[in-house]
């Protein structure tokens, strides 16, 4: 690696160091190690400044003196001084120069918990690293680094500190000449490390919040929430007894809060987030603190209504302010009273806080062009500003570190210097004085690490706002400042609270110019004790404590399960109620089935479970028998028995035999009966029953016997009967059901049934029914009805204009014709077949999710198995799209489909429509469709324009013909229905529509929504601006900064001179119906701000709290 010495926070080679020395046990300060190497000896001595023997503190002090220093040939290393609870020690090497080998350099590093194996630690440090000067302190020389430690980098320091020659030479003072020794002496301050153990509520009484990816914002603001205390206990007030735990923000909340309240490690917030609605996603995206605040706020006060804590939140944090528009020359003023929960205060050019508040009460006159409109007085100059009327006890500011920048067309972050005090006096910003003084205490300061595209979130909080350790005293050092920093919460002093927080440059290494302070929240000195108010276990109500703890215990259980699955298996039991509802093949769709399931400790003897699961079955000891679900070499799935070998094995053979999952048959009592019937493997089967009625062309499991193998099949007939309800004397025709497929008719009934049956086993099926009426058509046999089953196919119908519906799967017939489907479909839908439309998939071989194709026809006269011909045979279910119609299917397919979109005379709301005009009909035709949707007022005018790239390019006549029109959006080409302004109805002969559009610097770059103007030959510009500004509703300040261009083609010329009047030659009356491409048009230069078009930041998504 390649060393440069004159560059700051160098690190260590990682060759040419030689070997590590090693302390030797000593009582003393003065610690004296030493290295032999051949006939080298270097003495080394270390000295610790300071008494604090608290491993835990943030910097210290110490110092290590190197005998013989010129003839140092390897790495040395000093004994540990602990800062942080981790080792910290001075490494030094003689290291040749870059430039010049034969000149030898001090290496000079800090070594941070370099013996430690984890790889998983880090910490962040400032230090001073010194040649100490024999005689002169002011001589010392000091350079400075800033580092984050870690496992890889677990040095930092200077590879050129000084060369050996300055050194050792004795005019510089450097070096003893009668020992030859230095000191070195290194000045460290850290924060506390991540990653290793770090007791923060021993060396805190506080603990903190894990951060799940990029929640360190959240945390930050959850910690200041929680030593609001007077909030807290009224958070711990909300009633949450019947609240759903995974949806209930106050709930989760309340958690958040009592786990910080009383844990001893970090607390979690995957709960808090999730009763939020966020995804996983969410909480790997970085948002804004403040937003979050403010939404955070509102929806525990909203909360918060109809509650004991109701007005929680405005009692705490509302402040009110006046905002005023004064005349100078006539008794006019306009001004409302407004609430605010927060200040947002300017810093960029600002020095300080108060700089900030004056900037927010300046007065701005309205004057010139900018003259305030004051009713019947007219345009009168005006002075507009705003006032404090009061401030809440909880006084929250932001800083708006974060601004537009339209040159770069994103928000940038301003590191500029910006001071705030720790007592802030506020009263000469309000209007009049409150009955007590606006003075304030700092409480909390959140800090942002980074800039707009990401970053980091701490926070500094003064829980007591006293200034004061409990028992302490005054002073800097003792001033009960913590830093809150995700899952490790440290001590630290008022300078590293505040001040190192003030952001610019500076000439301490810790004051990097992208850390700042972006939040602060002052306590009002006045109402200290009620906001801080001890909050006891007493305050939080018991039945609160209960949940929390009954979900702790659960949470317990759960983990020890997980801790212990390696031990456990799991035993899927059907019992014989699956077989009822079952209308296929087989006995039951194990996938689909509803199974008990039992965890079982895999050294458990299959011969000791039949008494759990009859414990789960609620029978009594010895009723359940089991069957082992197997799969035959048909394919076919039966039970077998479980004989005495298997029933003596453990069920981790079981398992390691089995190369699938488990399966288990309940046998129990069948009726009334309250035994289990004899079963003589040697001699008997165990058959099971089906029943098929051709009327109603269902199958019915009617239950099992055990039959003997050399009896006749006829023997079996009674107990058919039986189970199905028939005369004792019915005729039955009886089949095996072998396998998909494959039907036997069993035609004598005299064969015993070992031979009747095609190969006898256990699990054996016999279906039978009564021989079939002549009336019956359709499937009149089992045999057909399990042919039908060969034929049927899933297919799953999802709402193609919902792209979270998951769809609904019907089981059809390969021959089931279109209006059979859509019957299938609007009976499970709830809806009428007529009233739906059907689309094939548009690619039938992705495994992504299809999009819907061309719509079907409801003329189609194919069968399902025609739709799905192109499908590979293994995609099950199939997939088709429907949509609801608000018309008969029919009547769609005689009308023309067609998307627009419709915009409100305010140009600022659109509306996406489809509208179904008769296909052979007119754009006026359209116009009344759209109508038909929207709420107009009466007589209202509609026409259609063609849009492109953000530009009026169309502008069709009524009488235009629709199938003239494609109706197909794309990226850049739209229609849209608006109302025609009255003043546009008649256009006179010295009159013309004018498109206008936006657009910022490039007038090919256009965006926003396009409208027309109508303008008057020899009309004022300035007079068509204020038109415009009235139309559109701009802030005055802002419309202050737009430029107007007429643009011909690309080219645009700028108007510069207001007094300009229009000149209809020159801009070439557009014609209704004609292109406008070619014609000019109007364009408003200005900075988009619209959130759709503008490029953000993922932080500057937008924060929503769903529940």
């Amino acid at each position: 690696m390649k060393i440069n010495a004159e560059n700051a926070g160098a690190k260590r080679p990682t060759t040419g160091d030689g070997d590590r020395a090693e302390a030797m046990d000593t009582s003393d300060q003065d610690m004296t190690l030493q290295r032999i190497n051949g006939d080298q000896h270097v003495d080394t001595k270390m000295e610790e400044d300071g008494s604090d023997d608290d491993d835990s503190r943030a910097e210290a002090t110490f110092r290590f003196t190197i005998s013989k220093f010129s003839q140092m040939r390897e790495s040395t290393l000093s004994p540990p001084c602990m800062v942080r609870n981790l080792p910290w020690k001075i490494l030094a090497m003689p290291r040749p120069s870059n430039s010049d080998p034969s000149v030898k350099c001090l290496g000079f590093f800090l070594q941070c918990n370099a013996e430690s194996d984890s790889t998983t630690w880090t910490c962040s440090a400032s230090a001073e690293l010194r040649l100490l000067h024999r005689l002169d302190p002011e001589k010392h020389y000091v350079k400075k680094i800033h580092h984050v430690f870690f496992h890889k980098e677990n040095d930092w320091g200077f590879a050129h500190f000084k060369t050996m020659k300055e050194i050792v030479e004795a005019s510089n003072g450097f070096c003893d000449p009668v020992k030859d020794s230095i000191t070195l002496e290194v000045w460290v301050n850290a924060d506390a490390p991540h990653g290793v153990q770090w007791d923060s509520k021993r060396h805190t009484g506080y603990v903190g919040l894990k951060n799940q990816g990029a929640t360190c914002y959240m945390n930050s603001l959850l910690q200041t929430l929680f030593f609001t205390n007077k909030l807290r206990k009224a958070v711990y007030k909300m009633p949450t007894d019947c609240d759903d735990m995974t949806k209930s923000v106050p709930l989760a909340l309340q958690r958040v809060f009592y786990e910080l309240q009383n844990s001893e490690k970090p607390v979690g917030t995957k709960k808090l987030t999730k009763s939020f609605g966020w995804e996983t996603l969410d909480t790997f995206m970085q948002h804004d603190v403040q937003e979050l605040c403010r939404v955070l706020l509102d929806n525990i006060e909203s909360k918060m209504k109809g509650t004991v804590v109701e007005g929680t939140i405005p009692t705490l944090f509302e402040g009110k302010m006046i905002s005023y528009v004064k005349c100078k020359h006539v008794n006019y003023v306009s001004s409302r009273t407004e609430p605010f929960y927060d200040v947002q205060l300017n810093v960029k050019d600002k020095k300080n806080i108060y700089e900030s508040f004056k900037d927010y009460v300046s007065v701005e006159t309205l004057d010139g062009d900018n003259k305030y409109d004051a009713g019947d007085y007219g345009l009168q100059e005006a002075e507009k500003g705003v006032k404090f009327v009061s401030f809440p006890p909880v006084l929250h500011l932001h800083l708006m570190r974060f601004q537009y920048d339209p040159i770069s067309d994103c928000n940038v972050k301003i590191n500029d210097r910006f001071e705030f005090p720790e007592h802030l006096e506020l009263d000469d910003f309000l209007e009049q004085k409150e009955s007590t003084p606006a003075h304030y205490t700092l409480h909390a300061v959140l800090v942002h690490s980074g800039d707009n595209h990401g970053g980091h979130y701490v926070v500094f909080i003064n829980p007591r706002v006293d200034g004061k350790v409990s028992g302490g005293q005054d002073g800097d050092h003792c001033v009960q400042w913590c830093k809150f920093d995700d899952d490790v919460v440290s001590r630290c002093t008022k300078k590293d609270a505040i001040d190192n927080n003030f952001g610019g440059d500076s000439d301490d290494v810790a004051s990097r110019t992208c850390t700042n302070a972006y939040m602060l929240v002052y306590i009002r000195d006045s109402d200290k004790d009620d906001v801080l108010q001890a909050v006891e276990a007493a305050d939080i109500p018991e039945s609160l404590v209960a949940r929390l703890m009954d979900e702790k215990r659960l949470e317990a259980i759960r983990k020890r399960e997980r801790q212990e699955a390696h031990l456990y298996m799991t035993l899927n039991v059907v019992s014989e109620e699956e077989f009822y509802r079952h209308q296929h093949f087989d006995l039951c769709n194990i996938e689909k089935a509803e199974v008990k399931q039992f965890q079982v400790k895999k050294n458990t003897f299959l011969r000791d479970f039949p008494e759990t699961v009859c414990r789960a079955f609620k029978c009594s000891s010895g009723q359940a028998r089991l069957w082992l679900f197997h799969i035959r070499s048909n394919n076919t799935i039966r039970v077998k028995h479980v004989d005495s070998a298997m029933l003596d094995k453990t069920l981790r053979d079981i398992a390691e035999a089995s190369d699938q999952n488990i399966f288990f048959l309940a046998e129990m009592p069948c009726g009334t009966a309250t035994a289990l019937q004899q079963y003589d493997p040697d001699s008997d089967v165990l058959v099971l029953f089906k029943y098929y009625d051709p009327k109603g062309r269902c199958l019915t499991y009617v239950g099992h016997v055990f039959a003997k193998l050399k009896e006749p099949l006829s023997h079996l007939f009674p107990e058919m009967r039986r189970r199905a309800g028939l005369p004792a004397d019915a005729e039955l025709l009886v089949h095996e059901e072998v396998c998909p497929g494959s039907v036997n008719v069993l035609a004598d009934h005299d064969k015993a049934l070992e031979a009747a049956l095609d190969s006898p086993d256990d699990g054996d099926i016999l279906v039978f029914q009564l021989p079939p009426s002549p009336r019956v058509l359709h499937l009149p046999t089992a045999a057909d009805y399990f042919n039908d089953l060969t034929q049927r196919t899933e297919v799953t119908f999802i709402d193609r204009n919902s792209n979270s519906d998951h769809g609904v799967t019907l089981e059809l017939s390969e021959k089931t014709t279109y209006s059979q489907v859509a019957a299938a479909v609007a009976e499970c839908l709830g809806t009428q077949p007529e009233m739906l439309q059907f689309f094939r998939p548009k690619s039938y071989h992705t495994t992504f999710r299809e999009s819907p194709d061309q719509p079907l026809k409801s003329t189609f006269d194919g069968t399902l198995k025609d739709l799905f011909l192109y499908f590979h045979k293994t995609r099950t279910p199939k997939k088709m799209f429907y949509q609801r119609l608000k018309i008969p299917i029919k009547e769609l397919e005689s009308k023309a489909v067609f998307k627009c979109v419709y915009v409100d005379a305010s140009y600022k709301e659109e509306k996406e429509l489809v509208v179904y005009p008769n296909q052979n009909g007119s754009v006026a035709d359209l116009c009344t469709e759209v109508k038909s949707q929207l709420e107009l007022r009466d007589g209202a005018r509609l026409r259609l324009l063609e849009i492109s790239n953000h530009r009026i390019t169309t502008v069709f006549r009524d009488d235009s013909e629709l199938r003239n029109i494609s109706s197909n959006f794309s990226t850049t080409r739209s229609y849209r229905v608006e109302e025609l302004p009255e003043d546009q109805i008649e256009i006179g002969p010295n009159e013309t529509l004018l498109p206008v559009a936006h657009f910022h610097r490039e007038p090919y770059s256009c965006f926003g929504i396009p409208f027309l103007l109508k303008i008057k030959n020899g009309e004022p510009f300035s007079e068509v601006k204020v038109r415009i500004q009235k139309m559109l509703d701009v802030p005055e300040k802002e419309y202050e900064k737009w430029k107007f261009a007429v643009v011909f083609h690309t080219r645009a010329e700028y108007i510069d001179n207001e007094s300009l009047s229009v000149n209809l030659e020159q801009l070439r009356s557009p014609v209704i119906g004609v292109h406008l491409q070619t014609r000019p048009w109007l364009g408003l230069d200005h900075v988009n701000k619209s959130t759709k078009s503008r490029p953000k930041a993922f932080t500057e998504k937008a924060i929503k709290i769903h529940n």
